[in-house]
């Protein structure tokens, strides 16, 4: 632990600590209409000025019918989580069999507040804690949100016109409060604080007294959190998702992912993030990278090298005999006229051969994308290939030599590999392997190939 001298030092460096940084699955670098505001692909988190971490302290138990008066007169409608801003500013005298009336108010203070029934309910008073850092995650633009968090769309075809009939997000989704002095621990919370300081569950909502005498609960579609085994290296496997609870808890995965009952505590985990855990808030899932995890990660500059020397192997088209060369990282992801009949590399990917665009091919009128490759006659989708340019999903700094499929997004073979074997959550109840980089469902033999590149003839 740091002496105050110590921490005065630190707080002379000109860098400011970083506790690490959330990046969402589905973006190739940055929001398709570019990043905004606190609406961005990547956040983040930097030790705050002043202290902004909240711990539990007083609980009230209120027993009374002016509970329901409350509810109705303060709840926002939420249905995605069922947590709304409590009581500010309202007191009541509040009878403990044996005890002298105790009167209590929410203004000001932090408090999570648990409906029991109609009449009964609990809340928890929180109180500053200046140990720590809060940064909050939802869907909700209210000012309480660090990093404002919408619904990914397979396909990265996530633009402002794209419309979501109902997000599964909430729009308080979770809290992750980091211990401000090292080794800068990051625990993650479900459900956050909204605009009142309050997070509320309803009658609906899971919840508890566990054996300790504390309440506990479930957001409605709730947080899954994933810590991969050997942490976020070449040599990384998938871990198990896990839920986990309003007090930081973590459970086994309910039935369906908004049922009424949770799954069973798992007392040997914590909620503590490591470098590569999953955070999925049902409709978005980011990867939470640490401090020092990002100082081994392969920067900007390092894959626009890795661009640049594929580029100067001049790979050819062996039907076209053009030259090939991926596009620059500020155009990815866009199909220009003047790439397809040039430079843009294409690939058959079924087989891995890399071609120049041509339109013949076609083995099926119904299936527009399957062609059969002129090399080996092996008939697979065909796409254009994309260099993966969002550096916090590598595990390695190697060469960009395997391509998802069916997206044609490129990286490394361990990067592939590894996202190739990860079961992200797709909808309330079904897992399915996505590529990292636009969040497309993968496909084939291994949801991944090795690309086969043809030298200049010359």
């Amino acid at each position: 632990m740091f002496s105050p001298g110590q921490e005065e030092l630190c707080a002379l460096n000109k860098e400011p600590v970083k506790y690490g940084e959330l990046v969402v699955l589905g973006y190739n670098g940055s929001l398709p209409n570019g990043d905004r505001g606190r609406r961005k692909s990547r956040f983040a988190l930097y030790k705050r000025s002043k202290a902004s971490g909240v711990k539990p302290s007083t609980v009230h138990v209120i027993s009374t019918p002016q509970t329901s008066k409350w509810k109705t007169d303060y709840m926002m409608d939420d249905p995605n989580l069922l947590q709304v801003g409590f009581v500010t500013g309202i007191e009541d005298k509040v009878e403990y069999p044996g005890e002298e009336s105790v009167a209590i108010s929410s203004k000001g203070h932090h408090s999570v507040c648990y409906t029991l029934s109609r009449t009964q309910t609990v809340i928890v008073e929180y109180i500053n804690d200046r140990d720590t850092d809060m940064f909050q995650v939802g869907r909700s633009t209210e000012s309480p949100i660090d990093f404002v968090v919408t619904d990914t769309i397979s396909g990265n075809q996530n633009t402002d016109e794209t419309q979501i009939t109902q997000s599964t997000i909430s729009r308080f989704a979770c809290r992750i409060v980091c211990d401000r002095i090292p080794p800068y621990t990051a625990r993650i919370f479900a459900a956050g604080f909204d605009s009142s300081k309050n997070i509320f569950l309803g009658e609906k909502a899971a919840k508890w007294k566990n054996p300790d005498g504390h309440m506990d609960g479930l957001t409605t579609n709730g947080v899954l959190v994933m810590h991969p085994k050997g942490g976020f290296t070449e040599e990384s496997k998938p871990g198990v998702w896990r839920e986990i609870s309003v007090c930081g808890n973590v459970y086994t995965l309910r039935e369906t992912r908004s049922a009424q009952h949770r799954g069973k505590l798992v007392e040997n985990e914590t909620n503590i993030l490591q470098d590569g855990s999953l955070i999925d808030l049902c409709g978005a899932t980011l990867l939470w990278r640490t401090a020092d995890g990002l100082l081994h990660t392969p920067t900007q500059k390092h894959i626009e090298a890795l661009r640049q020397e594929i580029n100067a192997a001049r790979p050819q088209c062996p039907v076209g005999f053009n030259t090939l060369a991926f596009p620059s990282i500020d155009r990815k992801d866009v199909v220009k006229k003047k790439d397809v009949e040039e430079k843009q590399p294409w690939a058959y990917l079924s087989c891995g051969h890399v071609h120049g665009y041509h339109n013949w091919g076609h083995r099926s009128d119904t299936e527009a994308n399957e062609r059969e490759c002129p090399m080996c006659r092996t008939v697979g989708p065909y796409v254009p290939l994309w260099l993966g340019c969002e550096a916090g999903f590598y595990v390695d700094a190697g060469p960009p030599t395997h391509a998802f499929t069916p997206c044609g997004h490129v990286c490394s073979e361990k990067t592939a590999k590894y996202w190739s074997q990860i079961p992200l959550p797709h909808g309330t109840h079904a897992f399915h392997a996505a590529c990292p980089f636009c969040a497309t469902q993968l496909s084939g033999e291994n949801n991944c190939v090795k690309l086969i590149f043809q030298g200049p003839i010359d």
